[in-house]
């Protein structure tokens, strides 16, 4: 699949350096090829001979040998991917802040072809904030980010940071070369909260962050979707390569979904207010000493989910919801479903911290039957719905 196609591979400080060898022959074996690139904190795991070896290159790790030959312009300009595998905390936040000390992030900075990078790192260094940020950066830039998984470390630890399997990591090679399995196809998805105005300062809103329905979005996008992210008030950055609309209440989301029309599916994420205030203040409400709380009268907001799952020639081909839950997750998710009329329902459990954490468990429900997923972060519960949609849509 890959016949043809030249692939420009960093190897980073990282325990997971050796996996890169794997990759690389699973590279050459679809038919590209493979100029390694080693750092280096990457010859501290690897050596030049294997990545030689494997890629029948020679391995390029010193700037000033590479002046004196090439240049980095010319191997900057060689590939139609670069691949960081692994991209360690310290190349990534060279890579976010434009530093150029190295062979490797010479190319990187000069290069201009699509850049992949497959973080790999303690569960520590990855939730910290400057990494969060950093990658926050790459991906505004167009750059794909390709996991991490979580799992299991080198050290006796367990969590997010793991590098993605070089079989994962090959497709994902492939569908940012080919345009993806949703290359062609549109996608709305919606995230965050609604937030209902009771007066210019208060609102009825929820816990939810975004943080799972930006990752579908984004998910969908390395596949090759176009998406459009409408999203609720959040601090979540906006996906690259994706059309986002900032709403604000129930019926600004439905309005912008339904504008978003026609789309090939359409996957309501967002956790919107059930209710609104009937009438809401022009001014803000004085609290009166000694007095009562004025009375809220409630009024339901518009089924999104619902309305998008009618029957029409407007409906998408496939619709998904979700199904936040404190009890009987399965079954209510299952009368959700069949409710809303939707396609899917993906259901998890949120009486713990998954509204404002950073993993989830969910189950995902379908006239075949329930799905039980492992608990993970929830950008791998993105990719593995998004890989899913794309298999329905194809």
């Amino acid at each position: 699949m890959l016949a043809g196609r030249r692939v420009l591979l960093v190897v980073s400080g990282s325990v997971a350096a050796y996996k890169a060898l794997e990759l690389t022959r699973l590279l050459r074996k679809d038919g590209a090829a493979v100029i390694a690139v080693l750092t280096a904190g990457g010859a501290r795991f690897v050596t030049k001979e294997a990545l030689a070896a494997i890629t029948g290159e020679r391995v390029h790790d010193d700037l000033w040998a590479a002046e004196a030959e090439i240049g980095h312009i010319r191997l900057a300009r060689w590939p139609d991917l670069v691949t960081v595998v692994p991209g360690s905390a310290d190349l990534i936040a060279k890579m976010a802040n434009g530093l150029a000390d190295d062979l490797a992030t010479c190319v990187l900075l000069a290069t201009r072809a699509k850049v992949l990078v497959a973080p790999a790192m303690n569960p520590a260094m990855w939730d910290h904030a400057a990494t969060q940020a950093n990658i926050a950066t790459l991906r505004a830039r167009g750059i794909v980010v390709a996991g991490p998984a979580d799992g299991p470390m080198a050290e006796p630890e367990s969590g997010p940071g793991r590098l993605v399997e070089p079989s994962d990591l090959l497709d994902t090679i492939r569908a940012t070369l080919a345009g993806g399995p949703l290359a062609g196809k549109h996608l709305v998805v919606t995230s965050g909260p609604t937030h209902e105005p009771i007066d210019p300062v208060r609102y009825i809103a929820n816990r939810a962050s975004g943080r799972q329905g930006h990752a579908i979005a984004a998910a969908l996008a390395a596949l090759g979707a176009r998406v459009t992210l409408v999203s609720g008030p959040v601090t979540q950055p906006d996906p690259p390569g994706v059309t986002v609309v900032h709403v604000e209440t129930a019926r600004q989301m439905l309005a912008a979904c339904e504008a978003a029309l026609p789309a090939d599916g359409v996957i309501c994420n967002a956790a919107v207010a059930d209710w609104r205030t009937a009438r809401s203040a022009d001014q803000k409400m004085k609290k009166v000493p000694g007095a009562l709380p004025p009375p809220l009268e409630l009024a339901l907001n518009p089924d999104i989910l619902a309305t998008l799952s009618q029957a029409g020639p407007r409906r998408p081909r496939l619709v998904i919801g979700f199904a936040a839950e404190t009890e009987q997750v399965i079954d209510n998710a299952i009368a959700k479903r069949a409710r809303k009329g939707c396609d899917w329902i993906v259901a998890n459990d949120v009486s713990g911290d998954v509204m404002g954490g950073a993993e989830n468990t969910v189950h995902l429900v379908t006239d075949a039957g329930v799905e039980d997923w492992p608990r993970m972060a929830k950008e791998a519960v993105a990719r593995r719905l998004a890989a899913r949609i794309a298999e329905a849509l194809s």
